[in-house]
């Protein structure tokens, strides 16, 4: 199974047993270690993922990190865990920076079993840094997550290479987390800047605190119409076949009614695979129970399946080999969080 998928079916137990794991111990038994085996440790060989590891830093004795994997003997990960509900911060590592400096590891995760902060000793060998060069939220996970955690599997660790990486990964996780602030509360020198690149003449306050209170609502605007366009240019690319497709109101012998919420799923799919296939490749069966998103137009190739006849809840169904996975969305365009594994779905088929 793929990691991704290992990944979304965490995701699906996180959400549905959340307010459960109010303990540490909750926590780890079911996120972190499943977590670390959708990495490929074995969590049941205590020579490789030791738990409650010990080592004694200096005058403390008897200290204790809740994980340690092991890679050719040698302590490689450290890793310390928290309830689910906690808020991570540096207070909750200290054992992390303490035994960073006296175990041959060189990647530590702090983690309450919903979000990971991965540490390395980029800045200064043999210290832990400060900030994290990498942050994981089953939460809300991006599509580029899967693609980054494959470097911390079992099969593929290599901390040489990791460590090398980490520092453009800090600073582009930084870079990130800035551009998230300032789209969502510009502060007062972005909208000075803007100004300056927008306005002839003196930047008066009028004209900074207008530009300040202008910039949320175009940023929305800037980020939808980028999405709307990619869709735009799918359903341009399938028109010769749009035909063919269910109308929204249309009803059959049996019934079944292709609504608009399926028709916006299956674009957004449609979107996602038009980097890989021609749109019009990818099309929509309605059935009773759920709408299915088909390559070429054949039953045996799903791609996807919308589960959206719900009163309640909307699901979404991916698929790795015959084995269908579903993923609640709250909204149709949670789709996108799950390019990563429609795009590999469609190789998989096309190939």
């Amino acid at each position: 199974m793929e990691l991704a998928t290992r990944i979304a079916e965490l995701q699906k137990r996180m959400m549905q047993h959340r307010e459960v794991l109010l303990t540490e111990e909750a926590a780890k038994t079911a996120l972190v270690l499943p977590f670390l085996q959708a990495l490929g440790y074995d969590i049941f060989n205590p020579g490789e993922v030791i738990p409650e590891f010990t080592a004694d830093v200096g005058t403390k004795k008897g200290e204790k990190v809740d994980y340690a994997i092991c890679s050719n003997s040698k302590v490689s990960i450290l890793i310390e865990c928290k309830p689910a509900q906690s808020e991570l911060n540096l207070n909750h590592a200290s054992q992390l920076f303490r035994y960073f400096s006296v175990t041959e590891a060189r990647l530590a995760i702090l983690t309450n079993g919903v979000h990971y902060q991965f540490y390395t000793d980029s800045d200064q060998p043999n210290k832990m840094d400060a900030k994290p060069f990498f942050t994981f939220s089953l939460e809300h996970p991006k599509p580029s997550d899967p693609k980054t955690l494959e470097k911390f599997q079992k099969g593929s660790f290599d901390i040489d290479q990791i460590v090398a990486e980490a520092s453009a990964l800090k600073m582009k996780s930084l870079i990130r987390l800035e551009l998230e602030r300032q789209f969502a509360e510009p502060s007062e020198e972005f909208a000075r800047f803007v100004a300056g690149k927008v306005h002839d003449g003196t930047i008066t306050r009028t004209v900074r605190e207008n530009v300040h209170k202008l910039l949320p609502s175009t940023i929305s605007e800037i980020i939808r119409d980028l999405v709307t366009n990619r869709l735009n240019s799918a359903l341009e690319a399938s028109k010769p076949q749009q035909k063919e497709a269910p109308a929204a109101e249309a009803v059959n012998a049996d019934e079944i009614v292709t609504t608009e919420e399926e028709l916006s799923g299956w674009r957004i799919v449609q979107a996602i695979g038009s980097k890989l296939v021609k749109p019009d490749r990818i099309v929509t069966r309605d059935q009773k129970s759920y709408c299915a998103i088909l390559l070429d137009d054949n039953n045996r190739k799903s791609i996807v399946r919308l589960h959206f006849n719900g009163i309640t809840a909307k699901y979404l169904g991916t698929f790795s080999g015959k084995d269908e996975t579903r993923h609640l969305l709250s909204d149709v365009t949670d789709i996108f969080q799950y390019t990563d594994l429609i795009e590999a779905r469609i190789r998989e088929l096309d190939s």
